[in-house]
């Protein structure tokens, strides 16, 4: 019998500053995530961020926050029970930080007799930091507690026809009729990371974000990003003048991916560019990164540097077409 799992990145279990603290230590002491010896990543955590990080958190949680809990988690689940009725097998969710945990998940099917795991890591490119760390969590806990239980992986998806036509079809339902320029924006990475998770890449950077398919690479961030955006941008016929890629929410001080978002936004309107739309698709489900981060400040940094219009495009969440991209997925491995 086999099974699906849904797997995201996760959220606290409320708004309290308590509960972001567990959250961001476990997130955060996630040796993929930031990737120190454990004494100088515990220094780091618990002994800088975690003093304040908790707190700022919270108030950016609350002002996204549902009456059904967070937004990432209600929209996997609006996912998984979407995603349910048209397949024949259970499918459950998991995050890999906070709960539902991954554990919870594959328990929730093996009590059901499921001895085939199809695992989706929910996210369309890879990094270390989301992709690996999933899988890498996932086979730890099936070793250790489920050793009977075969689990397969969705890959990366970021380059597949089937994803960018959905992702192509959200974001035109979405567009507005005029705008002057649409940004992505995509999550960060610390450039180390790519170098770790790509150890075949031996360019500067430049190639993965100029050359595209030519610079193909299963493990490249920066690469998947640019070759997203390419494919999209085909699809809906947009100018290469008149769309940038960035990349938003870093932390730390060291040497980052670039553009940022927010130095972006700030400079786009000196540019001439007065109406924008944005859109993340690093992710497939509106979470804080997009709704608070983007959607409200982003939003505040365009306007108040002389932007006239800011409009956000929403993530796939439980579009029909993005479920049944999961589904064609899923059952590839099934």
């Amino acid at each position: 019998m086999k099974g699906i799992l849904l797997v995201n990145l996760g959220s606290p279990k409320s708004t309290s500053t308590k509960d972001l603290r567990n959250y961001l230590d476990e997130f955060l002491m996630d040796e993929r995530v930031i990737d120190f010896r454990w004494f100088f990543r515990s220094l780091l955590v618990e002994g800088i961020i975690l003093n304040t990080r908790p707190k700022k958190s919270a108030e950016a949680y609350k002002k996204v926050w549902t009456e059904k809990g967070s937004p990432l988690i209600v929209f996997t689940k609006m996912q998984q029970e979407k995603l349910q009725k048209i397949v024949n097998v259970p499918v459950s969710i998991g995050m890999r930080y906070g709960e539902p945990s991954i554990e919870s998940g594959i328990r929730e099917l093996a009590t059901q007799g499921i001895k085939e795991i199809v695992l989706f890591p929910l996210y369309p490119q890879y990094a270390m930091s989301t992709t690996e760390t999933v899988i890498a969590k996932a086979e730890e806990i099936r070793k250790e507690k489920f050793p009977d239980v075969k689990i397969k992986y969705v890959k990366p998806f970021y380059h597949r026809a089937i994803y960018i036509d959905a992702l192509a079809n959200s974001l035109k339902r979405n567009l507005p009729e005029e705008f002057d320029y649409l940004q992505f924006s995509y999550h960060g990475l610390p450039e180390r990371h790519i170098f770790k998770s790509d150890i075949t890449c031996t360019c500067n950077l430049e190639n993965c974000r100029t050359e595209g398919a030519k610079h193909f690479n299963e493990y490249c961030y920066l690469n998947h990003c640019y070759e997203t955006t390419r494919l999209v941008c085909e699809k809906l016929e947009i100018p290469a003048e008149k769309f940038g890629i960035s990349f938003q929410s870093r932390l730390g001080n060291d040497p980052w991916i670039q553009p940022f978002t927010d130095t972006t936004l700030k400079n786009l309107p000196q540019k001439g560019i007065k109406k924008l739309a944005i859109a993340s698709p690093a992710f497939v489900s509106d979470c804080l990164e997009t709704l608070e981060e983007i959607a409200m400040e982003g939003k505040e940094t365009f306007l108040d540097n002389g932007g006239e219009e800011f409009h956000y495009l929403p993530c796939m969440n439980d579009d029909d077409m993005w479920i049944e991209t999961m589904k064609t997925l899923c059952e590839e491995i099934l």
